[in-house]
């Protein structure tokens, strides 16, 4: 016989799970009076957007970047609370002809020279670029959903993107945004993101990425959030749960799986979510930055996705006198992987990184779905009579899929109770 949670009945809704797509489902959920409770695994909220302190250093469980264009960031968030810190509106990309800078002239106009002198793109790919940022950034997002879908290398070169520009810039570039090399995610996908970067500025908190999801989980009643609550399986009534409380029951007619894909399916058995890709970053600390300017740099030989002086972009993210410096590969660690990686960063850096401290090493197994031409950008949540689902395994491996995802599971919950469904 299982113990019982909560004997005077429990709560409306059970959101398991308090990632961003979980936080944004309850406080949805609460808006409306429901009474909701989430069970988060973990010692904190946040899921894969975590930030720890590690040798005085301020970091996020792999490499993150902050769009602010994003509607449901708009919508939810307090920006200015994030005392967000900015990157150089463009990239720098390493190649055999020494470092080559790609800004948007519209914001950067100082930064163009090597636009201007033909050094990182021709009159072509130039005209190219212009026509796809401005139709990126004007069109309508449901004009864009709703193209014909390819992988994204076959777009590129339907836009009369020359192949030398597509190897040089957007390969490398585009592979620390998908996680994939071979440019084969959806162009529908390809295009919201672009017109996500033109429109947006990428940025960072000045606490870490953890202080994101820390916002929305500030925003819900207070004791909505039972952290180290694991959940070990779903039962007729609600979940039971794992931990220090294995065995116990917490009673709901409404629960909802808001965890990464691996759990989720251990606990829907007939979910089938999409594969992910893997990513690593590594952290170094050095004395003298190797690169005085907050800028995302990329490697047209693909030795790494990207790096860049976290320091920076964010000073406080270091102690005084050290530099952060991030990178990060596909994959996860291996033995010797590291030393390539430096040898790699001291090329592109141009600088002596033997003496680097590495402070850390942070693999996300499940970094990113997959997003293969024809992925939907949007699925429901409803998997049976009061039980749903919600993930950026269910929309878009970014921000914006996370929270549109929670956001849709609310409403569909919202209206499967007021006809008696759910």
């Amino acid at each position: 016989m299982v113990a019982v949670f909560w004997s005077r009945g429990g709560p409306d809704v059970l959101v398991v799970g308090a990632g961003l797509a979980g936080l944004a489902c309850a406080k949805d959920l609460a808006d409306v009076g429901l009474d909701v409770q989430v069970l988060e695994a973990a010692e904190a909220v946040g899921g894969r957007m975590r930030s720890d302190r590690v040798g005085g250093c301020v970091i996020d469980r792999g490499f993150q970047v902050f769009n602010t264009a994003y509607p449901q960031v708009r919508e939810r968030l307090d920006l200015r609370a994030l005392r967000l810190r900015p990157f150089t509106p463009g990239v720098l990309v390493h190649t055999d002809r020494g470092r080559l800078r790609l800004s948007d002239p519209t914001r950067a106009p100082r930064d163009v020279v090597d636009l201007v002198r033909g050094r990182a793109a021709g009159p072509r790919d130039l005209a190219a670029l212009a026509v796809l940022s401005g139709r990126d950034a004007l069109l309508p997002a449901g004009r864009l959903k709703h193209r014909r879908d390819h992988d994204t290398r076959t777009a590129l070169a339907a836009a009369g993107f020359s192949a030398p520009f597509v190897e040089g810039f957007f390969r490398p570039f585009l592979s620390g945004i998908f996680l994939e090399e071979e440019l084969e995610t959806s162009s529908r996908f390809f295009h919201l993101v672009w017109r996500s970067m033109v429109r947006g500025t990428l940025c960072l908190p000045t606490d870490g990425i953890g202080a994101v999801p820390a916002q929305l989980a500030g925003r819900l009643p207070a004791e909505t959030v039972r952290l180290e609550c694991p959940v070990e399986g779903l039962t007729d009534g609600g979940v039971l749960l794992g931990g220090g409380s294995g065995g116990a029951e917490v009673k709901a007619p409404v629960v909802v799986v808001a965890t990464g894909p691996g759990p989720a399916a251990a606990l829907l058995p007939d979910l089938a979510p999409p594969a992910y890709r893997t990513v690593t970053t590594y952290y170094h600390l050095c004395e003298r930055s190797p690169l005085g300017e907050p800028t995302l740099l990329t490697d047209a030989r693909r030795r790494f996705l990207n790096t860049c002086v976290l320091s920076e972009v964010v000073p406080s993210c270091a102690p005084d006198g050290c530099s952060l410096v991030a990178t990060s590969v596909l994959g996860a660690d291996r033995p010797g992987r590291e030393h390539t990686v430096r040898a790699a960063l001291a090329e592109a850096y141009e600088a002596d990184t033997a003496g680097w401290e590495l402070l850390t090493v942070r693999t996300v197994p499940a970094a990113l779905p997959a997003m293969l031409p024809g992925h939907p950008l949007s699925r429901t949540s409803r998997i049976a009579r009061g039980r749903y689902v919600c993930g950026d395994h269910r929309a878009t491996g970014s921000v914006q899929g996370a929270l549109a995802s929670g956001a849709r599971a609310a409403r569909e919950i919202i209206a499967d109770l007021r006809r008696g469904a759910a």
